[in-house]
């Protein structure tokens, strides 16, 4: 089952108040527990419901009320977190110029090399990269528009570009192309970073970041 068709079968989880449901979230998150710590001792194509249902102590009924199947858990679960992470900045208020909060992604990605490994290996590392791609570029979004005020220190062109009709075009087209390079950059680092940390990864992609955003104003 591929990604789009994953999402198209996904059961919501149930709502009250406008929240979710605290028991809801705490299965979702310990059958997500259980897959991942699965995914470290076995093939992904080797792991069945069952083990999964076995390992979180959840019944069968309890797991296909929220998902259809593994790879439905999987993609839920890694989009959980993608959507928590890109948006961390906006949720806590942050009041820099950062887009994305990079460092705190890639501390997370070297802790999980062999997490990694495991997804390459099971050919879902893929479908993660475009659920982190696909998530980060509404964060990204999200923080252009909050930035705005950070306009006024642009260049004229780039203000005049924000303020034109088609700059929600222009906002969601740059989003696009920040998040596909923040991954390139993630999967770069991963592999050959040079012992660049992951504060100065940062700190090089913002700067990359807000020079592509006035460039493209012109």
């Amino acid at each position: 089952m591929s990604r789009n068709e994953a999402k198209m079968v996904r059961k919501p989880a149930k709502k009250t108040s406008g929240k979710p449901d605290r028991r809801v979230l705490k299965t979702r998150d310990v059958l997500g527990d259980a897959l991942v710590k699965l995914m470290h001792e076995k093939p992904f194509e080797e792991i069945t419901v069952q083990h999964i249902l076995d390992g979180a102590r959840v019944s069968r009924s309890t797991f296909y009320t929220h998902f259809s199947d593994k790879n439905d858990l999987f993609l839920s679960d890694a989009e959980e977190f993608f959507e928590r992470m890109a948006s961390a900045l906006s949720e806590r208020g942050d009041k820099s110029r950062r887009l994305a909060p990079v460092r705190e992604m890639f501390e997370h990605a070297a802790e999980w090399r062999p997490f990694l490994k495991a997804l390459s290996e099971a050919g879902k590392l893929h479908d993660v990269m475009e659920i982190g791609q696909e998530c980060f570029a509404r964060g990204i979004e999200r923080r252009i528009g909050e930035k705005g005020s950070e306009l006024r220190t642009a260049s004229y062109e780039t203000r005049a570009s924000m303020r034109h009709p088609g700059s929600r075009r222009t906002a969601t087209a740059i989003s696009q192309m920040l998040a596909g390079s923040l991954m390139a950059l993630l999967s770069w680092w991963l592999h050959a970073g040079q012992g660049l940390t992951a504060a100065e990864m940062d700190e090089m992609f913002h700067e990359l970041a807000w020079g592509g955003i006035g460039k493209s104003a012109r």
